[in-house]
């Protein structure tokens, strides 16, 4: 179990969990802040426990089920939300005002209408390139010529190269060649792209961006897995096709979000699909020299574009020991006021008027408020989505690194889903 915090005298002590990353640095200056200064006053300390991006959840699992008292402030996601329901508080008590915040980060987070927990991040993916290498692309007559060579080898049909906002499916696989010294020998880049293939959760999501782009769904029409379509196998083709040629790095079977942010700082690859939150750093001076200046973001490729959105969230515990501490550290949290501050120490609020007002301090925010509210889709969510996210991701692995032929790793991961399904009848 997780250990509790000890209260600071004359002050009740809220013990929230997040995790490490962008989000849980961001939390922190905002967690400092409040402790300095409104909680102070108030008589209400936070706490922020971090744990590890992998088991973060697993964690609270056992909290959950265990009817904890020691954790007053669950960490959640819209794909877990349904899963823990019987160990969260409704919120209704804290007074939201739900105009604040992207209808689809809201509407992911009620259960039966009502409003289970506060989304802090709406979380989406970008295509981050190298515009410099682009724009060489896009003008210089010789790359233009190796391009369609390289097409035609890879698609079997020449093709002219494309601005990144205008790639499907097919560009994306030629250019992660094209830029790839093993089918490029005079590549400026030594691959193409950085695939996050560690089986991990939430690796899974930008391979449905693919699926999802391809015209694809988990689900059929009939509400069965579908996991086996055309759209499923090609976006399954085009990462086995990337990883058997290297056009990514071998490393990228150990790869998440860090990795990747590694790949692309480091000049090793021309582009990839990240999280939004990679954004901050990719264009820092201080932290990504190299190609701070050179970094920009389009949509994810497809026909349509479709990128994975969903929110992160607090939930009150059921059990907490420290209830109405925790729901006046939460309505702070709740108001513009305080999602400016988490805004202006690196966070991606799930309100609209924040991230514009904000633009200023990371660019990313305008393509986030146009593309979540253009090319945003959710992944199906009933009660079993996590852990048939879980199980999606440790069948479909072993066929994106070659391991599995990738019709047998779709069908292994059809059933696991149809089986998480079959749950709820």
């Amino acid at each position: 179990m997780l250990a509790g915090a000890s209260s600071a005298l004359g002050a009740t002590t809220v013990n929230m969990v997040l995790w490490p990353g962008p989000e849980g640095d961001a939390m922190q200056k905002v967690v400092d802040a409040w402790n300095k200064e409104q909680g102070a006053e108030q008589g209400v300390r936070v706490k922020m426990i971090l744990l590890s991006r992998d088991n973060t959840f697993s964690r609270e699992t056992t909290e959950i089920g265990a009817k904890s008292s020691n954790i007053d402030i669950y960490f959640v996601a819209s794909y877990n939300l349904n899963f823990y329901q019987a160990g969260l508080e409704p919120i209704g008590t804290i007074g939201v005002d739900e105009s604040n915040y992207f209808k689809s980060a809201i509407d992911s987070l009620k259960i039966g209408g009502k409003l289970y927990a506060l989304p802090l991040d709406v979380s989406n993916h970008f295509l981050y390139y190298r515009k410099d290498l682009i724009a060489r692309l896009l003008s210089d007559d010789a790359w233009k010529s190796k391009y369609r060579d390289i097409t035609k080898t890879v698609l079997g049909a020449a093709r002219d190269p494309k601005d990144p906002s205008e790639w499907d499916a097919d560009d994306y696989l030629a250019t992660a060649a094209f830029f790839s010294k093993s089918a490029n020998p005079d590549s400026p880049t030594q691959y193409g792209t950085a695939l996050q293939l560690k089986t991990l959760v939430f690796n899974i999501t930008h391979w449905d961006d693919l699926l999802w782009g391809l015209g694809g769904n988990w689900l059929g029409p009939d509400g069965k897995a579908n996991l086996t379509s055309s759209a499923a196998k090609k976006a399954m083709n085009i990462y086995s096709t990337i990883y058997k040629n290297k056009w990514t790095s071998p490393d990228s079977a150990q790869a998440e979000f860090s990795e990747t942010n590694s790949a692309l700082e480091s000049g090793n690859a021309a582009f990839a699909l990240q999280w939004s939150a990679a954004y901050a750093e990719l264009t820092s001076p201080e932290l990504a020299p190299r190609i701070a200046d050179k970094i920009a973001v389009a949509p994810i490729p497809g026909n349509p574009h479709s990128t994975h959105v969903h929110a992160l969230a607090i939930a009150l515990n059921k059990y907490a020991k420290n209830k109405d501490a925790a729901e006046m550290w939460m309505k702070y949290l709740a108001t513009p006021q305080g999602m400016d501050a988490y805004a202006k120490a690196g966070g991606i609020p799930s309100m609209p008027k924040v991230l514009s007002d904000n633009v200023h301090l990371n660019a990313a925010f305008a393509p986030i408020i146009d593309d979540v509210g253009k090319y945003g889709y959710s992944p199906p969510l009933f009660s079993g989505t996590f852990d048939a996210m879980t199980q999606m991701i440790e069948a479909l692995n072993p066929g994106w690194v070659g391991i599995t032929p990738i019709d047998d790793a779709l069908a292994d991961a059809n059933q696991k889903l149809q089986a998480q399904l079959d749950k709820m009848k």
